[in-house]
């Protein structure tokens, strides 16, 4: 009756029907009250997003398996003291953590929420270590700054610890049994003698966890660890654990949200063969509608220029935006099957584009070892070493050690450390070009991602990851080709459409942001990268006091998504709240130090206050986090300016403009530090210089105006201001240059008597 119930609690779990799994799996506690049993029914609570109910069955639970699954409910719930007391317990400090990798990611976790650093990324290497496929760990590790390059990790020590795993796992006793039984036996199946064969490996929620932890990216699945193992014995009732994927967070409509890309779970065995994963059931009550939420009403009117500190968009966006428009964008009318580097590929990038066409994706890596012929494990090509057949029946010792069972193939040994030199291989190009863009050295990381073939350059995180690297060079347009790239690819995903949002916000383009924002609603009105874009839409219309309260519902949804609280900032900075400004830049800071953006928001808003010691306190701190940005080095030098320290800033803003020579901030910025120090030549010669870079900004040619009325050349001044009041300025701009006019006809001596 027991293995019935079992295998019935398996069967409903495979089929996305919890609400049965968790009935049968009351009935199985209540006739065979055991652990095991509870771990069962608490697997069954946490894969239909119940974990308070996982939390109560669980509490106080011994075994190893039961203190993992505690913690992740607890995790949560947000009770981080409870979920790191369950995986290191006071009373036992040499106890090992559950789970292997997967428990030391999931205390990681924990230590990076409670905001100690060392002890995280101690145990996101752990976690690599044993398991180098843990490929969320590496994340964790990039952002926080301290992940070694992705050829170490990925390196020759990471395909030994998976050929020795592998290996080792399919040589057990369990990967040479029958043929029906052999499909039950998961690749990496290493059960605890305590545990029996029911016994739940949950890995649930950990991609969940760490969507939730620091919110704007959604992680890859993690790896299953192996559970230190003795053998078990198998009989003929035993039945196997169910398998447990990760949650994505994002669904398209119609489906429910929270539904789990296939994972399969590597540490558990399985009645059916084939790898499936555990989701959320779509026989649950369907989700509401969103109706009438924050509907938006139609843009109009004339776009203005200011962005206020929350962009630190450039002096002349608009004319950036003109001087691209001929550049070429993906279209969406399928024509344009792949995306590689964008539009304006450079001479490089495009050559190297042009060879990739013509080779392999063996040829690309040839210094790497890489084969072109990719492993067939197929059934077909199998089933010739079944271990039903006469031949496999009259194997030798020998023949039979050099195949192993992998899921529901029969693979070689030579196979399995090719298989293993691929996939690090693939993982080391991605991991350095996430590792790259986590350092802010973004156009290494877009070179290294042109790196990769096609078919995996095109795919939705690769895009969503290049127009995150355009978006920190400030080209938006770039950017914009990316993202929608993406989104064409994978029309479910919300990886990076926060970003996206807040490119098209640049660009000013108000029908797609809307069109977008609608569109992620409709998509997930749960995720807070939706209530971003929504707010965003607002923030453009000029409307902060909705833009701030759909900024305000994704923290709500997402209290660990950082980018959240910096735009509910920017919103109190235009509102004038400086005070719940500065609060919510520090809140982002407590869920990410390493935000740049919070701390350029703070600086903003001294120096908006003119508290500038504060204001270059923060502006150095972004910069340390993000030396590449000349955005951040042009408002470090304002500041410095502010203070006196002309000289000092003179140097920050040729740093500047070295860094980005399209952005004319900087140069607007040195030419005003010039005329300060009455250095008005070269402050001409700069402003000439930016008047080619941005033909079209009427407070260049105010600057120019003010210097030719010091220098008492009053018809060139005339002539300057004019130009910049037929430009259009804003108003602010336009009286200040009114006024500088009037003083040319006051004479000097009457305006220093002024």
């Amino acid at each position: 009756m027991e293995a019935i119930l079992v295998d019935c609690v398996q069967k409903s779990l495979r089929h996305f029907m919890h609400s049965n799994a968790i009935f049968i799996s009351q009935r199985l506690c209540a006739q065979f009250p055991s652990e095991t049993n509870l771990q069962l029914l608490a697997g069954c609570y946490l894969q239909s997003n119940q974990a308070y109910c996982a939390y109560h069955i669980l509490k106080g639970s011994q075994m190893a398996q039961s203190r993992y699954l505690f913690a992740i409910s607890c995790f949560h719930m947000d009770l981080l003291t409870e979920a790191e007391a369950a995986l290191c317990p006071i009373n036992d400090p040499s106890a090992e953590v559950p789970n292997g990798a997967a428990g030391h990611y999931l205390l990681g976790l924990i230590y990076r929420c409670t905001d100690r650093r060392k002890s995280a990324i101690q145990h996101f290497k752990q976690a690599l270590s044993m398991d180098p496929l843990m490929w969320v760990a590496y994340e964790e590790l990039c952002i926080l700054g301290a992940a070694e390059e992705a050829s170490v990790v990925f390196g020759e020590a990471a395909a030994f610890c998976l050929q020795k795993e592998y290996l080792n796992c399919s040589t057990s006793p369990n990967s040479h049994i029958s043929p029906e039984d052999s499909n039950e036996v998961a690749p990496r199946s290493c059960i605890p003698e305590e545990g029996s064969p029911r016994q739940l490996n949950q890995m649930q929620g950990l991609k969940d966890i760490a969507a939730y932890h620091h919110g704007a990216s959604l992680l890859g699945g993690a790896t299953c660890q192996p559970i230190n193992s003795g053998s078990s014995n198998m009989s003929f009732y035993s039945t196997p654990s169910p398998m447990v994927a990760q949650l994505s967070g994002v669904a398209p409509p119609p489906l429910c949200r929270n539904v789990m890309p296939n994972c399969q779970n590597l540490t558990t065995l399985s009645v059916d063969s084939s790898p499936k994963s555990i989701v959320n059931s779509p026989i649950q009550a369907p989700r509401r509608k969103f109706v009438g939420e924050g509907k938006l009403r139609k843009i109009s009117g004339r776009l203005f220029s200011d962005s206020g500190p929350r962009r630190s968009s450039r002096l002349s966006s608009s004319e950036s935006v003109n001087a691209n428009a001929n550049s070429a964008v993906v279209s969406g009318n399928g024509n344009n099957n792949s995306y590689k580097g964008g539009s304006k590929v450079n001479h490089v990038a495009f050559r190297a584009m042009a060879i990739r066409k013509g080779q392999s994706w063996a040829n690309e890596n040839i210094d790497e070892g890489i084969r072109s012929d990719v492993p067939d494990y197929s059934l077909n090509n199998t089933s010739t070493n079944s271990c039903s057949s006469p031949d496999v029946e009259a194997k030798t010792y020998e023949q039979e050690a050099a195949t192993f069972h992998i899921g529901r193939q029969v693979t070689g040994g030579s196979k399995i450390s090719t298989g293993a030199s691929e996939i690090l291989t693939l993982l080391r190009v991605l991991g350095e070009g996430y590792r790259l863009s986590c350092l802010y050295r973004s156009q290494d990381a877009l070179d290294t991602y042109l790196k990769l073939p096609q078919k995996h350059y095109n795919t939705g995180w690769v895009l969503s990851q290049v127009g995150k690297a355009y978006f920190e060079l400030v080209d938006y347009l770039e950017a914009d080709c990316a993202f929608s790239r993406a989104r064409q690819i994978t029309p479910y995903s919300l990886e990076g459409m926060d970003i996206h949002s807040t490119v098209l916000y640049h660009l000013k383009e108000d029908m797609k942001l809307s069109y977008l924002a609608q569109e992620l609603i409709s998509t997930d009105r749960l995720a807070p990268q939706s209530w971003c874009a929504m707010g965003n839409c607002y923030s453009l219309q000029k409307d902060h006091e909705t833009a701030l309260k759909s900024f305000q519902r994704a923290v709500q949804l997402n209290p660990r998504f950082a980018y959240a609280h910096t735009l509910c900032g920017h919103e109190y900075v235009a509102l004038e709240d400086f005070e719940n400004g500065i609060k919510s830049y520090q809140s982002a800071l407590m869920v990410d130090s390493r935000h740049y953006k919070a701390w350029y928001g703070l600086g903003m808003l001294y120096l908006r206050q003119e508290k500038l010691e504060f204001s270059e306190h923060h502006f150095r701190m972004a910069f340390q986090i993000n030396p590449r940005s000349s955005v951040i080095l042009s408002y470090l030098g304002t500041a410095l300016h502010a203070l006196k320290r002309s000289w000092e800033a003179l140097t920050i803003m040729e740093k500047a403009i070295l860094a980005d020579k399209k952005n004319p901030l900087p140069m607007y910025q040195k030419a005003s530090i010039l005329i300060s120090l009455e250095k008005f030549d070269e402050a001409l010669d700069v402003l000439e210089e930016l008047k080619e870079c941005a033909p079209r900004e009427s407070s260049v040619y105010a600057l120019m105006g003010n210097i030719y009325r010091r220098r008492n050349m009053h018809e060139r001044a005339m002539f300057h201001y004019g130009v910049a009041l037929d430009l259009k300025p804003s108003a602010t701009d336009a009286a200040a240059i009114k006024a500088a006019v009037e003083k040319l006809h006051i004479p000097d001596e009457f305006e220093d008597g002024l």
